[in-house]
């Protein structure tokens, strides 16, 4: 029954990442189920929503500890408050290649259950109200990286291997 349960996770990260249409894992599912919309400032929360944020975390955060990982959800949900941005949180994550794992040709499978698991736990707290660590960031870069407009921006600090800007 468990190698059942991973293949059908695996599978449904395979045929639904390309649209943010995730289906959560079973545990998610079932909680995303339960409250499918959610207010959050001027932006509606859809339950699909917590797969797109999901697949963000798990892409360009994991591996930054949670609170690196709850920094780059916020920045996706800050960018969906923002008019500069698409007003959801699967058009931010869908918009061109904003993120870079939507743009490098590699498969978009959350392969680690734990891993997994983890960024739909961040994800909730996230689109649930979690405060905002990141002071309305709008922008990140691993620290290890220099990218040119970075002086362009305010800085709020370094999250988890992340440098964040408003």
């Amino acid at each position: 029954m468990k190698s059942l349960a991973r293949a059908l996770a695996g599978l449904a990260s395979v045929l639904a990442l390309a649209n943010c249409a995730v289906t959560p894992p079973p545990e998610e599912a079932s909680r995303a189920a339960a409250n499918p919309t959610t207010a959050a400032a001027d932006i509606q929360i859809q339950s699909r929503d917590l797969a797109c944020l999901a697949e963000a975390i798990y892409f360009e955060a994991r591996g930054t500890g949670p609170k690196g990982e709850a920094a780059v959800a916020h920045v996706v949900v800050n960018r969906a408050r923002s008019a500069k941005f698409p007003n959801s949180v699967c058009g931010v994550v869908a918009d061109g290649c904003q993120f870079s794992y939507r743009c490098d040709g590699h498969s978009e499978t959350l392969a680690e259950a734990g891993s997994r698991s983890r960024a739909f736990r961040i994800a909730e707290a996230v689109l649930s109200g979690e405060p905002d660590i990141t002071q309305g960031a709008l922008f990140f870069h691993a620290a290890s990286a220099s990218p040119g407009w970075f002086n362009t921006r305010p800085r709020v600090g370094k999250i988890g291997g992340n440098v964040f800007y408003r």
